[in-house]
C-alpha cells in the first residue's frame, strides 16, 4: 500500500510563498500521475495542479502563473511551489496519486491514493 505524506504548509501573509512537498512510500511503477488538491471549509475539493511521469502538467485557472508543480522521481517526491499567495488560497491541501498509468488530471476520481493533507492559511 503506497502512502503519501504532505509537508510544508503554514501561515503566510498575502503575497508570500510556500512550498509543499509530498513524499510517496517506495513503489515499483515507472509511470504515475500525481496531483495537488485543496479544500476550504464548506467548499468542494478542487484540483489545483497535476503532473505525470512524462512531465505533463495541468493547473487550475486560478493558480496559473503563481503555482508550479514539479516532481523528483529519485526521491519519490512531488512539490508545489506557491508564490503570490492570496487569502482565497487558504485551504487544506492534499496530495494524490495513481500508479501504472499516464495522464495529468485535475479530477479527484482519477486518483487512488491520498495523503492526509497540510493546512495553508493566507492572511490579508
Amino acid at each position: 500500500q503506497v502512502q503519501l505524506v504532505e509537508s510544508g504548509g503554514g501561515s503566510v501573509q498575502a503575497g508570500g510563498s510556500l512550498r509543499l512537498s509530498c513524499t510517496a512510500s517506495e513503489y515499483t511503477y515507472s509511470t504515475y500521475s500525481m496531483g495537488w488538491f485543496r479544500q476550504a471549509p464548506g467548499k468542494v475539493r478542487e484540483g489545483v495542479a497535476s503532473y505525470d511521469s512524462v512531465g505533463r502538467k495541468l493547473y487550475t485557472k486560478s493558480v496559473k502563473g503563481r503555482f508550479t508543480i514539479s516532481g523528483d522521481s529519485v526521491n519519490n517526491t512531488l512539490y508545489l511551489q506557491m508564490d503570490s499567495l492570496k487569502p482565497d488560497d487558504t485551504a487544506m491541501y492534499f496530495c494524490a496519486a495513481t500508479f501504472g498509468t499516464l495522464g495529468s488530471s485535475l479530477s479527484a476520481g482519477s486518483y487512488n491514493y491520498w495523503g492526509h493533507g497540510t493546512q495553508v492559511t493566507v492572511s490579508s
